[in-house]
C-alpha cells in the first residue's frame, strides 16, 4: 500500500512539474511573438543645434593642460513606433574631443514619449578646468586656429518599451552625435557654411 502511495506521489510530482514547464514555455513563446510582431524600433535622435558659448585651453605645457568650456545645445528624440511607447528613465549627456570627455555629465528629465512623439531638451554643458592630454591641448589649438572644431555630443542612458499595460525591463541607450562647430562665432557649421541638424547614431 505504502508503495503505492509513493508511486501516485511520484506521478503526481512529474505532472505538476511537466505543467509548470509547459506553462512557462507557453509564456514565453507569448512574449517571443508579441515581440516578433511589434518589433520595436529605437528612437531616432537629433542635434538640432549646438552654440559654443565659450573655450580656452592652458598651454600644453601645463602639467596637466586643463580646458573650460561652455555650450548650449538642443537635442530632440522622435519614436518612430505606431504602437510601442518609450519611457526615457535616465538620460546623461556630454561632450567629447578626441575621444576625451571635455563637459561633465548632465541629467536630462526624465520622459515618456507615446507613439510617433517627439521629445526636446536644452541642456547647457560645461567644463571648468578639465584636465587633458597635452596632444588634446595641442589639438584644440590648432583647430581653433584653422576655425573648425570637430564635438560630439554623447548621450549614455537607460530607456523601457511600453505596449498597453505591460513595461519591458530596462535596456541600455547610446547617442553619438558628431558635429563641427566654429570657434570664432560659437556657431555649428557644415561643409557649405549653414546651420547643421544633425541625425545622431543610436545604439539600444
Amino acid at each position: 500500500m505504502s508503495k503505492d502511495k509513493e508511486r501516485h506521489r511520484r506521478h503526481l510530482f512529474r505532472g505538476l512539474a511537466s505543467l509548470c514547464v509547459t506553462i512557462v514555455f507557453i509564456i514565453l513563446l507569448i512574449i517571443l511573438i508579441i515581440y516578433l510582431v511589434l518589433r520595436p524600433t529605437k528612437p531616432h535622435f537629433y542635434l538640432q543645434n549646438l552654440h559654443l558659448i565659450k573655450i580656452s585651453a592652458s598651454p600644453a605645457t601645463n602639467t596637466p593642460p586643463t580646458l573650460s568650456i561652455n555650450l548650449q545645445a538642443t537635442l530632440s528624440s522622435r519614436n518612430p513606433n505606431s504602437r510601442i511607447g518609450i519611457y526615457y528613465s535616465s538620460l546623461d549627456t556630454y561632450v567629447t574631443y578626441r575621444d576625451e570627455p571635455i563637459t561633465v555629465p548632465v541629467s536630462l528629465p526624465p520622459v515618456y514619449e507615446g507613439h510617433k512623439d517627439v521629445a526636446v531638451w536644452s541642456p547647457v554643458l560645461y567644463g571648468s578646468g578639465v584636465p587633458v592630454d597635452p596632444y588634446v591641448a595641442n589639438a584644440i589649438a590648432q583647430d581653433q586656429a584653422a576655425g573648425l572644431l570637430l564635438l560630439h555630443v554623447k548621450v549614455d542612458g537607460r530607456v523601457k518599451w511600453k505596449v498597453g499595460s505591460w513595461t519591458s525591463g530596462h535596456y541600455h541607450l547610446f547617442v553619438n552625435c558628431p558635429i563641427f562647430v566654429s570657434p570664432n562665432n560659437g556657431n555649428t557649421i557644415q561643409g557649405d557654411g549653414l546651420p547643421e541638424i544633425v541625425e545622431c547614431h543610436v545604439e539600444v
